[in-house]
C-alpha cells in the first residue's frame, strides 16, 4: 500500500552556516562597531543564544540572523523568538528555539487538513512526524499538494514515499 511521511527536519549544517555568517556580518558593520552583541548556536540544544545591549541591536540582529537563514534554503518559520530577557547590567539576552519535528498540535492540524479533502487515505500521528497511506498514488500526490498550499506554521518535507 503506497504511503509517505510528513516531517519537518532543519538541515543543521547548513543552518550552522547561516550562523556562523551572521556572525561575521554583525562584527563588520558599522553600527556594531562597539558592540558586545555575542551570538552563539548550541547544536545540543538547538538554540541560538543572543547576547547585545539594547532592544534596537536585537532587532537588528534578529534581522540579520533570519535574512542569513533564508538564504542558506531554510524557511524563517522554523526559528521560534522567545521573550527577551535583561541580564545583568544593561544587557538583553533572547534564546531563539529551533522547531524541528511535527508537534502534537500541529499534527492534528494536518489530519484534520487530509480529512477536510476527502481523499481515500488515512493519516495516523507517529511521533515527530505524519504517515499518510492509501490506495491509490495519485490520492498521495493530491494530498501533497493539498498540503503544500495549506499554511501550518512550519516547513514541511514529504519522505519515504513507497508504492
Amino acid at each position: 500500500m503506497p504511503s509517505f511521511d510528513i516531517v519537518s527536519k532543519i538541515d543543521i549544517q547548513k543552518f550552522d552556516n547561516a550562523i556562523n555568517v551572521a556572525v561575521k556580518e554583525i562584527s563588520t558593520r558599522y553600527d556594531f562597531n562597539t558592540s558586545k552583541t555575542k551570538v552563539d548556536f548550541d547544536k545540543k540544544t538547538m538554540m541560538v543564544h543572543v547576547l547585545t545591549e539594547n532592544d534596537m541591536r536585537m532587532k537588528a540582529v534578529e534581522g540579520i540572523i533570519i535574512g542569513r537563514v533564508i538564504k542558506q534554503g531554510i524557511d524563517a518559520q522554523v526559528l521560534d523568538f522567545g521573550k527577551e530577557l535583561y541580564a545583568s547590567g544593561n544587557m538583553v539576552k533572547k534564546d531563539i528555539n529551533l522547531k524541528q519535528g511535527v508537534d502534537k498540535v500541529t499534527a492534528k492540524k494536518i489530519v484534520g487538513i487530509i480529512k477536510e479533502s476527502a481523499k481515500k487515505v488515512q493519516a495516523s500521528i507517529m511521533d515527530e512526524q505524519v504517515r499518510v497511506t492509501g490506495k491509490k498514488i495519485d490520492d498521495l500526490q493530491e494530498v501533497i499538494a493539498i498540503l503544500e498550499k495549506s499554511e501550518v506554521g512550519m516547513p514541511l518535507q514529504f519522505e519515504n514515499f513507497r508504492s
